[in-house]
């Protein structure tokens, strides 16, 4: 399982210094948290055009908490990431076609999320479509929330019915939930608060790691 550390903040200063952390972690990939204050109820930093400036070798995924990602994947896509996170609760039919073409062009990887209200079975129609899937397991907005049980049911779901997909679970992740998300079939868990909110992030990634 792999364990990405996920930058949450509100300014660009603390978005520095956890990539700094990040780095010193020898992490591979790096997730952003992108929000609107519209499709959450806070906003983030999100200045796609910093972030070259920063990122140094690290692989990056953007997670586009946003009312409307086809009008901000441009800017993430010329900045140079690796993977896209968007919402299925913010997208139709022509959106996703737009947003899978954009992708697919700059040989992005596009991911789907789910809320942990919304059902795991909407994410029928895309399959085949994509082959990544989020679980959020926190509602979308700030880290330091509280991981909901609920959504091992979804992972599990999403396991049975794509067996090759990649699962990634988001959202209150420490030692305990990550075997919970690894057991229900997950491949990737993102870490926020737990890693940057320790003392010592380099043990607690190496804890998550070892799970």
């Amino acid at each position: 399982m792999t364990i990405i550390p996920a930058i949450n903040c509100q300014n660009i200063d603390d978005v520095r210094e956890r990539v700094k952390v990040a780095n010193d972690l020898d992490a591979d990939w790096v997730h952003i948290d992108v929000s609107d204050g519209r499709f959450t109820f806070n906003k983030s930093w999100g200045d796609a055009g910093a972030w070259p400036k920063l990122a140094g070798e690290l692989k990056v995924e953007v997670h586009l908490m946003v009312e409307e990602p086809e009008k901000e994947i441009n800017a993430w896509l010329d900045a140079g990431v690796k993977r896209i996170i968007v919402h299925l609760e913010t997208i139709n039919d022509e959106t996703f076609s737009e947003l899978k073409r954009k992708t697919s062009k700059k040989k992005v990887e596009l991911m789907l999320a789910v809320n942990p209200e919304t059902p795991a079975e909407n994410l029928k129609p895309y399959f085949g479509k994509v082959s990544e899937f989020q679980v959020l397991a926190v509602y979308p907005g700030p880290s330091g929330q509280k991981f909901l049980p609920l959504v091992a049911d979804k992972i599990k779901f999403l396991r049975r019915e794509m067996p090759d997909a990649t699962i990634e679970v988001d959202g209150g992740i420490n030692e305990e939930t990550a075997r919970i998300a690894k057991s229900a079939g997950a491949d990737i868990v993102v870490s926020a608060s737990y890693i940057f909110g320790s003392a010592d992030p380099k043990r607690v990634y190496e804890k998550l790691k070892a799970i």
